[in-house]
C-alpha cells in the first residue's frame, strides 16, 4: 500500500529548515550549556536548579511559537522532577503521544580538545555537547512537526507531548505522572518517541525492540584489612581473583556469551530477517563504527549475528570498581575487598526480576575459599518488543523516509534501554509505536564527543510531520 502525504514536501522542508536554523539550533546551544544531570547523577538536582533551568528554557521556546489551541504546563509532583506537558487539539477521536526527555548523562572523560559536555560547539553539520541528541532536540522537533502541519492547513489528530526529566535514571518519576495525567492523556493511538538510534544518517530507522538492563554490585571480601602482599601472597586468595572466578559463572570469557538461566530468549524469526536486511544496508559499519584501538576488532564479522548480539542477546559489562586505589596510591598490599559494578543488558522479552534472582543465586552460592560475597544495589529495567506495525503505519514511515531522505526506512532493534517504552506498552497495549531517533554512528550518547547530526534531525522532523498527516487521512486503510 503506497500513501502520498497531503503535505507539500518542498514547503515542508523549507519551513522546517527555517525553524531549525532560526530558533531551534540557537536554543539547543543554550540547552547544551545547562549541566542538567539526571537525578541518579545529581541527587541534589532540586537545590542545584539545573533541572528547573532546562525545563523553563524548553517551555519558553514552546510558548513563543504561538500555536492556536496549544496548552503548555510544567506539571510538578512533590519530590519529583518536573514534567513538561503539552496538548494540541486536532480532528477525530484519536490521540497521538509524542515523547522526549530533557535530563542528561554525566560529563564522562575523553572529550577531544576544544569540546566538552557543557560547551556547545557547532562544527559543520554537527552540534557537539551533552544532551542535544539524547534527546534535548525532541521537544523542539515534535512541536515544529506539528507547527508545519498547521502552516499548510493539514489536519492531524489530537496530540499530547510529554517531556520528562528522569529518563537517564530509569524514568522512575514517569509512571507517577502517567497515572496523575491519565485522564488528560487519554488512550494514545500512536506513540512517537525520538530518543532512539539510527544505523546511519541516510534514512529513517524504526526501532523494533529495546533491551532491558540489570545493574548490580558484586562485593567480594576475603580478609578484614589490607596486609603486605609479600607476606600474604600465595596464602590469602586475592579478592580480585575470587571476583574473576565468580564472573566466569555468568559469562564465557572466550566469547562474551552470558550463560545464566533466564537470560536467553527465543529470537522471533521476523527480527532475524530484519537484522539480515539491516546488515545488508550497513555492511561492516555494524562493527567498524566503534572506536577500536589499532589492531582490535569485534568478536565476529557476521554482521547480522552482531546485530542480534547487540539487540536480542544478553551482554555483560563491568562499568565501575571500588577497592582499587589509583595507580599512584597502589602499594604492595593485598586489598581487603573488591567491588565491581555489573551492567547486564537483557533481551527485550527477558523478565528482569527472574534474571536478578538467577544472577544472585549464581554469584552468592558456594563462594570460592569461603569468601564473603554479596550482590547489592541490584536494579532491573524491562525491555520492550514492538507490536506488529499496522499496514498504514509501515507504509507511512517508508513513504516519509523516501520523501525526506531519498531512501526507504529500515527496521532494527536497539541495544539500549528506554524504560518508558515497556511501561507505556503495558499501559496502552493497543497503541502503535514509532520509535526512532538521531543517534547514529559516532554520535556517542553517554560518552565523550556526543553530537547532534543536524541534517538528520531536520529530515526526521519532516518525517514526523508526514506520519502525523498520513495518520489523519488513513481512513479505512488502517
Amino acid at each position: 500500500m503506497t500513501q502520498t502525504s497531503p503535505l507539500d514536501p518542498k514547503q515542508l522542508r523549507a519551513y522546517v529548515e527555517r525553524v531549525w536554523d532560526d530558533t531551534i539550533l540557537p536554543t539547543l546551544v543554550d540547552y547544551v550549556r545547562i549541566p542538567n544531570k539526571s537525578p541518579h547523577y545529581d541527587p541534589d538536582w532540586a537545590a542545584n536548579g539545573h533541572m528547573e533551568t532546562a525545563v523553563k528554557l524548553i517551555e519558553g521556546w514552546c510558548r513563543a511559537r504561538k500555536i492556536d489551541g496549544l496548552e503548555i504546563e510544567i506539571v510538578r509532583l512533590e519530590g519529583r522532577t518536573p514534567l513538561l506537558y503539552m496538548e494540541l487539539p486536532g480532528t477525530g477521536d484519536d490521540t497521538i503521544l509524542l515523547y522526549g526527555h530533557y535530563d542528561k548523562q554525566p560529563e564522562m572523560t575523553g572529550w577531544r580538545e576544544g569540546l566538552g559536555p557543557w560547551e556547545p560547539v557547532i562544527e559543520g553539520d554537527k552540534l557537539y555537547g551533552r544532551g542535544g541528541a539524547d534527546d534535548g532536540y525532541a521537544a523542539f522537533a515534535s512541536l515544529c512537526a506539528l507547527e508545519a502541519l498547521r502552516e499548510q492547513g493539514v489536519p492531524h489528530a489530537r496530540c499530547v507531548i510529554l517531556i520528562e526529566g528522569c529518563e537517564e535514571s530509569g524514568s522512575f518519576d514517569l509512571p507517577h505522572y502517567i497515572d496523575h495525567l491519565k485522564d488528560r492523556i487519554g488512550e494514545p493511538d500512536v506513540v512517537v518517541c525520538l530518543d532512539s538510534g539510527a544505523g546511519n544518517y541516510d534514512q529513517m530507522w524504526l526501532t523494533t525492540s529495546l533491551r532491558g538492563n540489570l545493574v548490580a554490585n558484586l562485593e567480594v571480601s576475603v580478609i578484614r584489612e589490607g596486609v603486605h602482599s609479600g607476606d600474604a601472597g600465595g596464602i590469602v586468595p586475592s579478592s580480585f581473583r575470587v571476583a574473576r572466578q565468580l564472573l566466569d559463572r555468568i559469562e564465557d570469557v572466550a566469547t562474551g556469551r552470558v550463560h545464566l538461566d533466564g537470560f536467553e530468549v527465543e529470537i522471533p524469526e521476523a527480527r532475524k530477517a530484519q537484522a539480515k536486511i539491516a546488515a545488508d544496508v550497513l555492511g561492516d559499519s555494524v562493527h567498524e563504527r566503534f572506536p577500536f584501538q589499532e589492531g582490535a576488532h569485534a568478536g565476529s564479522t557476521d554482521c547480522a549475528e552482531l546485530i542480534l548480539d547487540r539487540t536480542w542477546r544478553p551482554a555483560l559489562a563491568v562499568t565501575g570498581a571500588r577497592g582499587l586505589p589509583n595507580l599512584a596510591d597502589a602499594g604492595n598490599v593485598m586489598r581487603p575487598e573488591t567491588t565491581l559494578k555489573l551492567s547486564l543488558r537483557l533481551p527485550p522479552t527477558c523478565d528482569p526480576a527472574a534474571a536478578t534472582r538467577s544472577l544472585v543465586a549464581a554469584l552468592e552460592a558456594d563462594p570460592p575459599y569461603g569468601a564473603q560475597v554479596r550482590v547489592t544495589e541490584s536494579d532491573g529495567a524491562t525491555g520492550w518488543h514492538a507490536p506488529p506495525l499496522a499496514p498504514w503505519l509501515e507504509s507511512a514511515v517508508d513513504s516519509a523516509s523516501v520523501t525526506h531522505f531519498g531512501k526507504g526506512h529500515v527496521q532494527m532493534g536497539e541495544g539500549g534501554t528506554i524504560p518508558f517504552m515497556g511501561m507505556l506498552g503495558d499501559k496502552f497495549p493497543g497503541a502503535q509505536f514509532v520509535i526512532t531517533g538521531v543517534l547514529g554512528p559516532g554520535s556517542n550518547a553517554h560518552g565523550p564527543n556526543e553530537f547532534l547530526h543536524v541534517p538528520m534531525a531536520k529530515s526526521l522532523t519532516c518525517c514526523v510531520s508526514d506520519i502525523l498527516a498520513l495518520h489523519a487521512q488513513r481512513g479505512t486503510s488502517s
